[in-house]
């Protein structure tokens, strides 16, 4: 499926889970033909995430809404300013309300937390990878938010690039064994895919370099002076990244070996939730 399938049936279902049966508070109060304004307030500085996101969850409910937005995703916000104006039924922006802060909220602070990473990295040419921690049902735009905020996505799931990764290689019977039935199949089943193979070790390097047939070499849990001795083995021949136990104190240390990537499952589990709420006007 495409970007705007997924975030489609992500935005149908989501209010699906919220509204029920019914949007009971709102039913019993206001005339299902009034119509009213709210505006997207910030209540905290950080970097703006989601914008496209509500307007596409207002249109779901009422296709004929007016958005105008004063702010778009990625820039910087502060305390105090307006992100949006949505005009449309009332009904319409009680019932998308909690949903576009939930979805706005979550990708903020995500995407602020990846800004803070990736000005770590400015100067280097490695680049900031997400993984696949993410919240069940909520990858689209939690990746989407890294994005915004200047990191790079790492495979979206298990179906866009083989990864063999500890267990897989423990339970294959090790490296070299896992890395040629990954690559036999792939061969056979055409399919135009990347493979990565985890290492723990030098000697796990020097293994996958004497076997070959991957694409990308992790290098977990190593010191950036283990990650430079590795780097000296794999001479450029496969891309590099490396995993594990990296956050934004040592962040620079491990870029200036010269690795790839960095990957950080912690942009998106350790982030914060930015504060915003929307509020209606008076018309």
């Amino acid at each position: 499926m495409t970007y705007d399938e997924q975030l489609y049936l992500l935005i149908k279902n989501a209010l699906a889970e919220d509204i029920g049966p019914g949007d009971y508070s709102t039913l019993s109060t206001i005339d299902a033909a009034a119509h009213g304004k709210a505006v997207l307030k910030i209540k905290q500085n950080g970097v703006l995430a989601g914008m496209q996101v509500a307007e596409k969850i207002f249109n779901y409910l009422q296709p004929n809404i007016i958005f105008t937005a004063f702010k778009k995703d990625g820039d910087k916000m502060e305390a105090g300013e307006t992100a949006f104006e949505v005009a449309a039924k009332i009904h319409t922006i009680l019932q998308a309300e909690r949903l576009v802060l939930n979805c706005m909220q979550r990708m903020s602070g995500i995407a602020t937390l990846t800004r803070k990473y990736t000005q770590k990295l400015n100067g280097y040419k490695t680049r900031l990878l997400d993984t696949r921690k993410t919240t069940p049902n909520f990858r689209l735009l939690e990746k989407e938010a890294v994005n915004i905020g200047g990191g790079c996505n790492h495979r979206y799931g298990l179906y866009d690039m083989i990864m063999l990764k500890d267990n897989h290689i423990y339970f294959c019977g090790g490296i070299e064994k896992a890395i040629k039935k990954a690559y036999d199949y792939v061969q056979t089943k055409k399919l135009n895919i990347k493979i990565e193979v985890e290492t723990r070790s030098i000697a796990d390097v020097q293994l996958v370099m004497q076997t070959g047939k991957i694409d990308r070499i992790m290098l977990d849990n190593f010191t950036p002076k283990k990650i430079t001795e590795a780097l000296r083995i794999i001479n450029g021949k496969y891309e590099t990244e490396a995993s594990g136990g990296i956050n934004l104190s040592n962040l620079a240390a491990y870029a200036a070996t010269g690795v790839d990537f960095i990957s950080s499952g912690a942009i998106i589990h350790q982030a914060v939730s930015l504060d915003l709420s929307l509020k209606a006007m008076i018309i």
